[in-house]
């Protein structure tokens, strides 16, 4: 796929997102997920070796590639990894999907109830070698623990700062502000990102887009303005911590955002299935976030 014809298959695709980026420090916690516990491995390079697999496993899946996954987020050692014999964004863009990047390097201790992310020196660089994989665009994480608005524009400002570098790379930033879950002021604090967002924004150059991602509201429909302005590709969801079942009745009610799911996706996969049942398990996953995606 060209880069244009990635942009409209993400613009107009009828599914979602996967996401499976899990970093160093997340991959121990997906890979006992997985059934794998950390005395399988010895070291950092078994480590990733195993969550690889388990990866490529997902993307030659037959139901993977069905046309209900649009786009999937990898982390770097993936995007650097074969499966099926072909560079992973290569293999991605056979079937159909559009692969990102997560570029950002983990999280700063919390201020103003926020944690903001490390800074990034090499982005550029990273940019460029991900662009000549192949690779359409890329996400970055931050996180809000509460309705802090000084933290909350300050880490809407980041998001954007970087965004601007990676548009003048060539790629579509996936903007990911998370909104911690069990936040009790989740509520009132949504609807101060929400402005944030949108003064963000309006400091976008004349045709420029980004694309978001964000915790499903606890007000249903309160991104709806986002998911309909002409500076944003597309606007998915993080499962967040809710179960699949939770994830897709709250998204559900959210119409024009799409899911971007890690735990949602790979909660019941486990690695001793076989491949009829690990296949029938991850084709049922992604029939019931796709549909919920398309309501």
């Amino acid at each position: 796929m060209t880069f244009d014809e990635m942009k409209a298959r993400v613009a107009d695709g009828q599914g979602f997102v996967a996401a499976l980026d899990q970093s160093g420090g997340s991959t121990p916690k997906a890979l006992r997920g997985y059934g794998v516990e950390e005395d399988a491995w010895n070291g950092d390079d078994e480590m990733f070796a195993l969550i690889h697999q388990m990866r490529s496993r997902i993307v030659e899946s037959d139901c993977f590639g069905n046309g209900k996954v649009i786009g999937a987020i990898l982390f770097e050692k993936t995007m650097d990894g074969e499966s099926g014999g072909k560079p992973v964004p290569t293999r991605l863009a056979e079937r159909g999907i559009v692969p990102f990047l997560k570029v950002d390097k983990g999280l700063e201790d919390e201020a103003n109830g926020v944690q903001l992310m490390k800074p990034m020196p090499d982005l550029e660089a990273l940019c460029a070698r991900a662009k000549a994989k192949g690779v359409f665009g890329t996400k970055m994480r931050s996180v809000i623990k509460s309705n802090n608005a000084e933290g909350i524009k300050a880490i809407v400002q980041q998001q954007f700062v970087e965004a601007k570098r990676i548009l003048a790379a060539g790629l579509m930033p996936m903007l990911e502000p998370e909104y911690d879950i069990t936040a009790d002021d989740r509520a009132a604090g949504e609807a101060v990102l929400l402005v944030a967002i949108q003064e963000g924004l309006d400091t976008l150059a004349d045709g420029q887009q980004v694309m978001l991602k964000l915790s499903i509201p606890v007000e249903a429909g309160l991104y709806a303005q986002l998911a309909s302005d002409p500076r944003v590709l597309r606007v998915v969801a993080l499962s967040g911590g809710f179960s699949t079942d939770e994830a897709c009745e709250k998204l559900s009610q959210n119409p024009g955002m799409i899911a971007s799911f890690s735990r949602g996706l790979l909660q019941d996969l486990r690695h001793h299935q076989d491949d009829a049942e690990f296949d029938k398990t991850l084709g049922a996953a992604i029939d019931k976030i796709q549909a919920a995606s398309i309501t």
